[in-house]
């Protein structure tokens, strides 16, 4: 469909909370997650939120099978998650480096959960639960955060660890911005 504008870190749309999604199976709810993915496709993404594109509802995208921006993590399924509902399923937290599409150039280590329950509603309205851990958690949890307006840089606690990504990973090339 089409490749949207991401909003970036300054922008008080991505501060703002979303609203819930309502009609399902539309062709606006259709091609608003195509343009998701062509979005997150063409910036070589894990996930993307809707309030990323300006769009003020509670949809995410997220799921690949390799990606160079986090090229030691495990495949996470494409996803299509509205209206979603998180609930740790331990209290282990774990720190571990993020990126954002709308924080271009910096990255974070930032506490998530480490098992996480979620479920919601794909786009059609049929129901999503499911039990996660590790990457796919703290892709979601990322993702998820958009919709109440938290980017991750809110959820850092040292920031020594915390900078431009072609200093912090002097290795990674410019095209492959974790």
């Amino acid at each position: 469909m089409t490749v949207r504008e991401i909003l970036k870190m300054g922008d008080p749309r991505l501060l703002r909370v979303a609203q819930p999604v309502r009609a399902f199976g539309t062709p606006e709810l259709h091609a608003l997650v195509a343009d998701l993915f062509d979005t997150m496709y063409a910036a070589n993404g894990a996930g993307l939120a809707a309030p990323q594109i300006g769009v003020d509802l509670q949809l995410v995208i997220y799921g690949f099978k390799q990606n160079a921006r986090y090229p030691d993590a495990p495949q996470v399924p494409e996803t299509v998650l509205i209206n979603p509902l998180l609930n740790p399923l331990s209290e282990d937290i774990e720190e571990a480096f993020e990126g954002c599409l709308s924080v271009p150039g910096l990255r974070g280590s930032v506490p998530r959960w480490k098992r996480l329950h979620y479920e919601g509603v794909d786009q059609f309205g049929n129901a999503i639960s499911r039990d996660v851990d590790d990457f796919h958690a703290r892709v979601v949890q990322h993702e998820v955060d958009h919709l109440h307006g938290i980017l991750y840089p809110m959820r850092i606690t040292d920031f020594s660890r915390f900078g431009y990504t072609d200093v912090m990973f002097p290795d990674l090339e410019a095209n492959d911005e974790p």
